[in-house]
């Protein structure tokens, strides 16, 4: 077990030091999706509160903008035309802003012909790979969602090294974001394709449909590392339709699993909990730990009981969380030698800040979708 715990697989990943912990930021779709405040002045304002509320400071790096930002054709040279509603300015002005907050800027397209909005899309890259790419490049883009609509039924490994291909003839380093919602198990062939890879479908702001996405990619950790994680999609805390309790539990089980944290809701509507949530440095910490390792789930009594995952992290101490699934509040518990530690160690609660010693037992009362996660050190 404590092995299994330590070892980290080795994996091939680009060899362009880009995203070596997982990438953190904004992305405007769970809060906006197509909608009319989805625009230039809102992704100004995400850039602003970034520098203005700490998120900045606290490691978020990326201010991403999704579907529906460009015209529905392209022009007589086969460019991508910012749409003109909503990106009066261009998409250039738009990057040179963020870059001016010292924040990076993303873009989204489609590794098909259309992108996936609903009537009908906007233009997709396939068969415009170098050309779109340039054009990100030109604009200043740092990062490229590259989603899975309208493909023409081409090979996915395809389609995505042409893209991965166009991006790295720019010059420009771009985190590449491959959105082919795991159909094709993207995590035992795209390491040395994109840097991170959806594992699942599209998460919706629900407890049900998180638990399945947490699902599905916690089984995942052996595939993810520096410069290839795993991609269970994006945050949805703040956006109302959760629990505090739950909320906290996305992005403690995120961060565990070394996801990317990229917050999905409308930074200027949410209250003061959504920050308190999204900037706890220490949970970011263990997201963000050099290292690279996905937590590893070492214990579960199924979809209605009680997970442990253990994260070893760079200095040598480990995370633990401790997450009850179930309707009821349950005590949890792993112990030192089973995550291959020995006593005596300090366990401190990356929520209520708290901190103890322990021989060996790691156990707390944890409520219903809470989860409690621990840093654990050795003490002296």
């Amino acid at each position: 077990m404590a092995g299994a715990v330590l070892v980290a697989p080795a994996a091939r990943a680009l060899p362009d030091g880009l995203a070596l912990t997982p990438p953190m930021g904004f992305n405007n779709w769970n809060t906006t999706a197509c909608g009319p405040e989805f625009t230039e002045a809102m992704v100004r304002d995400i850039a602003d509160i970034f520098v203005s509320k700490g998120l900045k400071d606290a490691g978020y790096e990326y201010v991403n903008i999704d579907d529906c930002w460009a015209e529905k054709t392209r022009d007589a040279a086969g460019q991508l035309v910012p749409n003109r509603t909503r990106f009066p300015s261009g998409i250039k002005a738009v990057a040179d802003y963020v870059h001016s907050k010292g924040l990076k800027f993303g873009i989204y397209t489609s590794a098909g012909t259309a992108t996936c909005e609903k009537d009908n899309g906007f233009p997709g890259g396939l068969g415009h790979e170098e050309s779109d790419a340039q054009q990100f490049a030109s604009w200043g883009v740092d990062y490229l969602k590259y989603d899975n609509c309208n493909n023409q039924g081409v090979d996915a490994k395809e389609r995505y090294r042409k893209m991965r291909d166009a991006l790295k003839k720019t010059g420009r380093p771009i985190v590449f974001s491959l959105c082919e919602w795991g159909q094709s198990k993207p995590w035992e062939w795209a390491s040395d394709t994109g840097h991170l890879w959806r594992t699942t479908g599209d998460i919706v702001d629900t407890w049900p449909r998180t638990m399945e996405i947490y699902e599905e990619n916690v089984v995942l950790d052996s595939y993810a590392g520096p410069g290839h994680w795993n991609d269970p999609d994006m945050l949805e805390v703040g956006n109302g339709k959760m629990s505090a309790v739950q909320y906290q539990s996305h992005f403690s089980l995120w961060a565990i699993m070394a996801a990317p944290l990229l917050i999905g809701s409308d930074l200027r509507k949410v209250s003061a909990d959504t920050f308190t949530i999204l900037e706890n440095k220490d949970v970011i910490a263990v997201d963000q730990d050099r290292l690279g390792v996905q937590g590893k789930r070492i214990r579960t009594t199924g979809a209605s009981g009680a997970d442990v995952i253990v994260k070893p992290l760079a200095n040598g101490d480990k995370a633990v969380a401790l997450f009850n699934k179930s309707a009821s509040t349950q005590t949890i518990s792993t112990s030192l030698a089973e995550i291959g530690m020995s006593g005596p160690a300090v366990l401190k609660d990356l929520w209520t800040k708290s901190a103890h010693t322990t021989s060996d037992a790691i156990s707390a009362s944890v409520a219903s979708h809470a989860t409690v996660i621990y840093r654990v050190s050795a003490n002296g």
